[in-house]
């Protein structure tokens, strides 16, 4: 009897001890975040289908609302065939439009294993609007936060901007590129640098620009200017920021080897992204005139000056690469399928760069 009792309180005293002492929670199966990647993509006239005042988007419209005099009469100043024909014939409409969207997303979401990127830099948006369709709409389950875009003043009305799924540090500013010396008409031809800081995971802060340099056809001088204006801004970043300037840099191959331009003006300050590891690679863009690729599409990397003990982000080995895995980026003979009307083929006459970066 006195065993019986012995074993029943020792008993009691063990599931007390339990009670009072519950086994630790079970490890979850998701890692720390370690790794963040960064794309820059030129979507090719990412326009809505409606007239925004005081900007040239009268090609980008329903034919519906083509037909007017006023309409035509624009058109017809247009000097390049080509584009004075799609003035009057594109039907910017809204099924045109909503494929292109559909296509655009396609492209973003085929990183990280139909995730996306975690922070896009994105070229040749007409305004916010239709950066929130994209990402309400077609990137719905991506999980980026509200896009980023202050309207600049491109003639055009194309903007540059970013997407991300991390949140800002502080409110993002455009900073217009001074041009000394530019015509008018020139001037007007071009975007500010966008500038957006965001929280890393850990808490620390990583400053992104996004770019898109005057087109090849302006002068070398004023994409000379908007390198120098950029290592201008990044001059001013606190030694322990790391950052990144993603977008459309319009540096053909056949200028930088004429003007050793990465070597002047990017190499100095930057990592060339695709210059680590991207094997096989030969360009974001081709030019069927001269029969050439360029990178004109670019991620220049700069990691924070040495803190110690600080946990620090470095470029990731090998993670450089061009995604044009969808169907739709690439035309028969290899090169970026631009989209085209009337039949609403192709994505982008570029193609995105992607890199990551990690925690060490």
């Amino acid at each position: 009897m006195k065993t019986r009792l012995t074993f029943i309180s020792l008993a009691l005293a063990v599931t007390a001890c339990a009670r009072q002492t519950p086994p630790p929670a079970p490890v979850g199966d998701i890692p720390p975040v370690t790794t963040v990647t960064i794309m820059t993509f030129n979507v090719e006239n990412l326009f809505d289908t409606e007239d925004d005042p005081g900007k040239d988007d009268k090609t980008f419209l329903p034919l519906a609302a083509k037909q007017t005099e006023a309409h035509r009469a624009a058109c017809a100043e247009i000097k390049v065939p080509h584009w004075r024909e799609q003035c009057f014939d594109w039907n910017w409409s809204e099924a045109i439009l909503a494929h292109k969207l559909a296509v655009v997303a396609d492209a973003i979401l085929q990183v990280n294993d139909g995730r996306g990127p975690d922070i896009v830099a994105l070229q040749e948006v007409e305004n916010l609007r239709i950066l929130e369709r994209l990402r309400t709409e077609y990137l719905a389950d991506a999980g980026y936060l509200p896009g980023i875009l202050v309207e600049g003043d491109d003639e055009r009305g194309i903007d540059v901007a970013f997407l991300s799924k991390l949140p800002l540090a502080e409110a993002a500013k455009l900073h217009r590129i001074p041009f000394a010396g530019a015509a008018v008409e020139r001037v007007a031809d071009t975007r500010g640098i966008l500038e957006a800081t965001f929280l890393l995971p850990g808490g620390s802060r990583l400053t992104g620009y996004a770019v898109h340099f005057p087109a090849p056809f302006h002068p070398t001088e004023m994409r000379v200017a908007a390198y120098e204006f950029l290592a201008k801004l990044k001059s001013s970043l606190p030694p322990d920021r790391p950052a990144f300037a993603a977008g459309d840099f319009n540096t053909t191959s056949a200028e930088d080897a004429a003007h050793s331009m990465l070597e002047r003006f990017a190499r100095p300050d930057w990592t060339v992204v695709h210059e680590e590891g991207c094997d096989g690679c030969k360009g974001t863009s081709y030019y069927a005139r001269d029969d050439s690729w360029s990178y004109l599409d670019m991620i220049l990397w700069s990691p924070a000056a040495d803190r110690g003990a600080q946990a620090t982000w470095t470029l990731r080995e090998n993670s450089a690469h061009i995604a044009n895995a969808t169907t739709d980026q690439v035309r028969d003979d290899g090169t970026p399928a631009r989209f085209v009307l009337p039949e609403g083929h192709g994505v982008s006459d570029h193609w995105p760069l992607v890199f990551s970066i990690e925690t060490k």
